[in-house]
C-alpha cells in the first residue's frame, strides 16, 4: 500500500480526470453483475500524460520500497497493458502482458511476448474488485515457471473477497490508492452530497447486501 499522501495524490489524480464516478442514487452494474456506487474506469488515465506519469511513477517507487525486483513486467489485458508498458519502459525491462484466456486461433497463446521458466514478473492491473482477473493471470503465469514476486494495482476496493483471492494465490497486492482514499478524497471536494455519503457508508459496510437491495 502507497503511503497516505501518495494514496491521496493518485485519488485526486483519478478525480481530476473523472476516472471515478459515484452515483448511489443510479448504482453501476459491475461486471460481476453487482450493483455499486461506484465505478472506476482507469482506462481513461491513458488520455492524460500528467497522470499516467504520476502512476508510473508510484509503481516504480512501490517495487524499489518492497524490494520486488523483477525481471519482466506481466500487465493484465487489456486495461494493465499500457500502464504495464510505461512502467517497464522507466525500468528497462522486458514487458509481457496475459490474455484473460488462450487464443483460439495460431499459437493459442495466452502469455504473449517472451517470457523464460524461472524468471521473476511482476503483474500491473489497473484495478482489483474480488481478484478474479488477477488469478487468470497468476496462474497463467505460473504454469509457464514464472516466479511472480506480487501483484500491482492502481485502485483496490478494498472488498473481502479480493482479500480471499490474494490470501489463496499467496502472492501480496500493492496497490497506489483505495476505495476509502477516493471516498474521503471526493467528499473533502464536496462532490458528494450528505445523502450519497451515507448510501456509499452503508455499501463500504456491507457491499452484498446493499448490492441485493438495489438490484
Amino acid at each position: 500500500m502507497a503511503d497516505d499522501s501518495l494514496a491521496r495524490r493518485i485519488a485526486g489524480h483519478l478525480l481530476d480526470v473523472r476516472a471515478v464516478s459515484f452515483a448511489p442514487e443510479e448504482p453501476f452494474t459491475w461486471a460481476s453483475g453487482r450493483k455499486a456506487p461506484v465505478y472506476c474506469d482507469n482506462r481513461i488515465t491513458i488520455s492524460y500524460p500528467v497522470v499516467r506519469r504520476a502512476i508510473r511513477d508510484a509503481f516504480a517507487r512501490c517495487l524499489e520500497d518492497h524490494l520486488l525486483r523483477p525481471e519482466v513486467i506481466a500487465g493484465t489485458a487489456t486495461a494493465g497493458i499500457p500502464h504495464a508498458a510505461w512502467l517497464a519502459d522507466r525500468l528497462d525491462l522486458p514487458l509481457v502482458y496475459v490474455r484473460s484466456s488462450p487464443k483460439r486461433h495460431g499459437r493459442g497463446s495466452q502469455i504473449e511476448g517472451r517470457i523464460e521458466p524461472g524468471q521473476a514478473a511482476v503483474v500491473v492491473e489497473d484495478l482489483v474488485s474480488t481478484g478474479g482477473s488477477s488469478r487468470g493471470v497468476v496462474d497463467a503465469l505460473r504454469a509457464a515457471g514464472v516466479d511472480v514476486r506480487g501483484v500491482l494495482a492502481i485502485v483496490s476496493y478494498e472488498l473481502e473477497a479480493a482479500r480471499q483471492t490474494y490470501d489463496a494465490l499467496r502472492v501480496p497486492l500493492h496497490v497506489l490508492t483505495r476505495f476509502d482514499d477516493l471516498f474521503q478524497e471526493a467528499a473533502a471536494r464536496g462532490m458528494l452530497s450528505d445523502a450519497s455519503v451515507r448510501s456509499i457508508e452503508a455499501w463500504r459496510a456491507d457491499p452484498v447486501g446493499w448490492s441485493d437491495r438495489h438490484a
